[in-house]
């Protein structure tokens, strides 16, 4: 299935648009990897830990997403949108939210 963040493909038709599709995805970012993550920005650097749990929830949702379009029939997901917020008690989760509009080609 083409998953893209474009509006339209210029080597596919549109013929049909099945609606709106999501994923979405929460996940607890663990003590263990807060406490490594900060001692990381008082010295610089990335936190490999914060994107490994930032990759594992965008294709979680991703997913997700894609298997909703799936059982509609889809051929494709166009203009894709990814968004990102911490939830929880002091912003102690991370929820990704993928969404898009299922297409027939």
């Amino acid at each position: 299935m083409i998953v893209t963040t474009t509006p339209t493909l210029e080597t596919k038709k549109i013929t049909e648009y099945l609606g709106i599709v999501t994923g979405e995805t929460i996940i607890g970012a663990n003590f263990i990897k807060d406490f490594f993550a900060g001692i990381r920005d008082i010295v610089g650097g990335r936190s490999s830990s914060y994107e490994s749990v930032l990759r594992e929830a965008k294709d979680s949702a991703l997913k997700e997403m894609t298997e909703r379009a799936q059982e509609l029939g889809a051929h494709g997901i166009v203009a894709v949108d990814l968004d990102y917020e911490t939830v929880g008690p002091n912003g102690g989760m991370l929820m990704v939210t993928a969404s898009g509009t299922a297409v027939k080609f």
